[in-house]
């Protein structure tokens, strides 16, 4: 008991580590409740954990041609690092979030953004990995860029796979085994984010946008 208890502890420091708003706070305001029941029971902190390891160990971020929810060979390759990580988890359950360059009109980009976030969710379930651990959110649209800009902007134009939380009506789930999860097949924790989650590049891309 006293080692789970440190365990926890130890959990808990890590998650401080999330950059703000970079995976618990997405548009789930409004359930405090929740979250405080998920914190006390140690939920929210092994879900923060198991995302930073997520981002550690492979890209989370697909690129989409302009006007195009279609995926290339690059975001498909990225896409089956990801099938082959959440395979690891059947417990756990994750969110795509879809976004735009700033071209175009709001209520387009939103529209275009939710398709991406769909396109990926369509494709990791063809990987052997239920629909129901998969959720394609209502898109951000052209609300968060990366780069600062009303140019076309390839960056911009993605999606983001993050951890949500867990099944809950999994055994494992069910037994409260949340450390076994996070530490299965544990890869160091000094080991820095995947490049790719990490590093904002400045430049645009001329051809693009939307």
């Amino acid at each position: 008991m006293k080692r789970y208890a440190l365990l926890l502890a130890g959990l808990a420091l890590a998650a401080c580590d999330i950059e703000a708003g970079s995976s618990m706070n997405t548009g789930d305001f409004g359930t405090s409740t929740q979250n405080n029941a998920a914190a006390q029971s140690g939920d929210q902190n092994f879900t923060q954990a198991l995302g930073q390891r997520f981002a550690r160990e492979v890209p989370n971020t697909v690129n989409f041609a302009f006007n195009s929810a279609q995926l290339d060979a690059a975001a498909e390759a990225i896409l089956q690092q990801q099938a082959n990580w959440i395979r690891q988890f059947p417990e756990v359950r994750f969110r795509v979030y879809g976004h735009t360059d700033l071209v175009g009109g709001a209520a387009f980009n939103q529209a275009l953004g939710k398709r991406r976030a769909e396109a990926v969710v369509a494709y990791l379930s063809t990987k052997g990995i239920s629909r129901s651990r998969l959720e394609a959110l209502v898109s951000f649209g052209k609300t968060r860029p990366l780069i600062q800009t009303t140019a076309p902007e390839l960056l911009n134009r993605r999606t983001v796979t993050e951890v949500s939380g867990f099944v809950q009506s999994h055994p494992t789930v069910l037994n409260g085994k949340y450390a076994a999860v996070v530490w299965r097949e544990y890869v160091a924790s000094a080991v820095p984010p995947h490049p790719q989650n990490t590093v904002i590049q400045t430049q645009t891309n001329p051809a693009g946008g939307g």
